[in-house]
């Protein structure tokens, strides 16, 4: 059952140049796959009233269909990572593919809005031998997990589970900004904090937790 929501130890050692947890002993938020209009302004509210800053792993795609609420994310002071340009399995393309899904991402977040990424997470996880050099390559670092809440099942009784039973002070968690989570989106986020704030644990911005 556990990891179904943290990963196992053995590949965290064996991936060990990969962000696991937070390095500052405060849990991290991060949305997966947007920004999108259903769920990413109901996401920046909450946080922006809960005084928390999180990390957004965006879709290229996603963001250039919805370049206000990119700013905005930017505007509210979150950091933006690279989750590829179309959302692909690292697993099911050739290594000139993921270059590319990669670096058009960077490309359009420099373009548009001077923004340099430094942090990449691949869609579903899913990631090669090869992932770590590549981005080492381009002066980038992975940012994995160790709390999956499955908030895309659309069950806000399988987040509060997987909470209750795994979330740690070091917790990096993963949350998702897409329509599959939008009616739970709002209620995970304050439980998760409620949570961690109840058990003596405290947030950190991105910027400390990923240094």
């Amino acid at each position: 059952m556990k990891h179904l929501y943290t990963p196992p130890a053995l590949i965290k050692k064996l991936f060990s140049g990969f962000i696991w947890e937070s390095n500052n002993d405060k849990i991290l938020l991060s949305f997966d796959d947007g920004p999108a209009i259903e769920s990413t302004g109901i996401i920046l509210k909450t946080l922006s009233e809960k005084k928390i800053k999180a990390a957004f792993f965006c879709v290229g795609k996603n963001v250039s269909e919805n370049l206000s609420l990119t700013k905005e994310i930017l505007d509210e002071g979150h950091l933006i990572g690279n989750h590829t340009f179309n959302h692909k399995r690292l697993t099911t393309i050739n290594n000139r593919e993921t270059n590319k899904e990669i670096d058009d991402f960077n490309i359009l977040l420099k373009e548009k809005f001077n923004y340099d990424v430094i942090y990449f997470r691949p869609p579903y996880g899913r990631f090669t031998i090869s992932t770590q050099k590549t981005l080492e390559r381009k002066n980038m670092k992975c940012v994995m997990w160790s709390l999956l809440t499955e908030d895309y099942k659309n069950s806000f009784e399988t987040v509060k589970f997987a909470v209750e039973n795994y979330l740690r002070k070091n917790s990096i968690v993963v949350l998702h900004d897409n329509v599959k989570s939008k009616n739970i989106i709002k209620d995970s986020i304050n439980f998760i904090i409620d949570e961690a704030y109840r058990k003596g644990f405290d947030f950190g911005s991105p910027a400390e937790s990923l240094l």
